[in-house]
């Protein structure tokens, strides 16, 4: 197994490489036939997003931007995109990883005869190497680097990571972290009972489900994300719906921002389109927060947090995603919120005893089936 896993890693990396040095080639043949250097890279925009109703996902269309090296607007990122596929090239060779921050840095540096940095921050950096992925059409993980790891699992699963096997039913008050990297080549699944993926917003209410030992009463797989869940997260979440049948059921904060992440989960992200049919799970379901539980579960005043202006906008925007504007559920649920006036967060629940949301609400969701989809 090992053997043939690091024959498929050598033939990945051997395609990115020539996908690298292609890309070289084909600048020193523009410049060498006296023509301008440019890249063609692919556009993450939402007027390049497609709907594909039959998948249920997101999917980027073929709208591409070009990028000159003899135009101020798109001459540094130019220069920047060819460092960072210099760095990768490097890391390939060296059979070496790098995170975000790491690449960041070894391409950091004030250019000579001036004091213009190549980049001055990540935040500049990160969006090139998106822009790498889609242009060479290769994953983040082809090209060596990893994102911080965000997340933590707990529940009735064995799993394989690097050959290392970790029982996630024996992971303390912390959890499995979930790592950025989580491909076949990385983690493999090795024994599991689970029935369903309990997938929760936030840390802390994590922690509330997990002392309660809420996976174990209820043969599960219990998730978080730290907020919207990165890559690795959602690779993970849709590996396990895809490769072992798991149900994944979502309890996230009554806010456009709840709502926003589910729609992640389920049909990707505008910005990530070409990554959807490795991250998206249209299968997933939305358990709550709802609109409805301030009164159903008779929460107190004192829970609600009032919408601002940019809530209601986003709740709007939301609201008429294709996905959710013909789903009479969901245009129900966002226009309760609206009437309400007011969002709420999962720890709201705790109002009504420290274990509410673990012992009765969420268990009580499920025997009913109660949830948006």
């Amino acid at each position: 197994m090992a053997k043939k896993t690091n024959q498929s890693i050598a033939e990945r990396d051997a395609r990115t490489q020539k996908k690298i040095v292609e890309l070289a080639q084909a600048i020193s043949k523009m410049t060498l036939s006296g023509r301008e250097p440019q890249l063609s890279i692919p556009t993450r925009t939402k007027s390049n997003t497609v709907w594909n109703r039959k998948k249920g996902i997101l999917e980027m269309g073929d709208g591409t931007a070009d990028r000159p090296l003899f135009d101020l607007k798109t001459a540094k990122q130019f220069m920047q995109t060819m460092l960072h596929a210099s760095t990768i090239k490097d890391l390939i060779e060296a059979g070496k990883t790098s995170s975000l921050r790491g690449v960041f840095y070894k391409a950091k540096h004030t250019v000579a005869g001036t004091k213009e940095n190549t980049f001055d921050t990540q935040d500049e950096s990160d969006p090139i190497l998106e822009d790498l992925e889609v242009a060479l059409a290769a994953l983040r993980e082809e090209l060596h680097v990893f994102a911080e790891n965000r997340g933590s699992m707990v529940g009735n699963i064995t799993i394989v990571d690097k050959g290392d096997e970790i029982d996630c039913r024996r992971m303390g008050s912390g959890g499995y972290a979930l790592p950025s990297i989580v491909e076949p080549d990385v983690i493999q699944f090795k024994k599991c009972e689970a029935k369903f993926i309990l997938h929760v917003e936030k840390g802390t209410v994590w922690n509330r489900f997990n002392e309660d030992r809420f996976w174990e009463k209820h043969n599960c797989i219990l998730t978080h994300g730290a907020g919207q869940p990165p890559r690795g997260c959602r690779r993970l979440l849709q590996r396990l719906n895809q490769e072992l049948g798991l149900p994944i059921i979502c309890v996230l904060d009554n806010d456009p921002w709840g709502h926003y992440i589910y729609s992640v989960i389920k049909q990707g992200s505008i910005s990530l389109a070409f990554e959807s049919t490795r991250l998206a799970i249209p299968e997933a379901k939305f358990l709550g927060i709802r609109a409805k539980d301030f009164r159903q579960c008779g929460l107190d005043d004192a829970v609600k947090i009032d919408l601002t202006d940019n809530d209601i906008k986003r709740a709007r925007e939301i609201a008429a995603y294709p996905w959710f504007e013909g789903h009479k559920g969901w245009q129900k649920e966002i226009q309760a919120m609206l009437t309400n006036g007011f969002k709420m967060e999962v720890e709201s629940l705790i109002t009504k005893d420290i274990s509410y949301v673990s012992e009765v609400y969420v268990p009580e969701r499920l025997k009913a089936k109660d949830w948006l989809d």
